[in-house]
């Protein structure tokens, strides 16, 4: 439940940086969300490899630090795209 409301909160802040860059915060919402549940996915499967099908924290706390990773991806592509022309500060003299 703590996990829904943290992607909830990632959301929103991914959204209000493409409004920053022009785009269309929804996409990026959603490239947050799908980004997220496969960071998790991808995650949860290093962890069962790495420690066995019987340590569950473990599992789940390398799942939950991978889909946040995801979130990051996210958010790096996002600081990389130029800001949009009316936020910048270059056009006010």
């Amino acid at each position: 439940m703590l996990e829904i409301i943290a992607l909830f909160f990632l959301c929103r802040k991914n959204g209000q940086l493409a409004t920053k860059k022009g785009l269309v915060p929804r996409t990026w919402k959603w490239y947050t969300i799908l980004a997220w549940i496969a960071g998790e996915f991808l995650g949860v499967g290093l962890g069962v490899s790495l420690f066995g099908m019987l340590n569950i924290i473990s599992i789940l706390s390398t799942g939950i630090f991978a889909a946040f990773g995801g979130y990051l991806l996210v958010r790096y592509i996002l600081e990389n795209k130029p800001d949009s022309p009316t936020n910048s500060n270059d056009l006010k003299h």
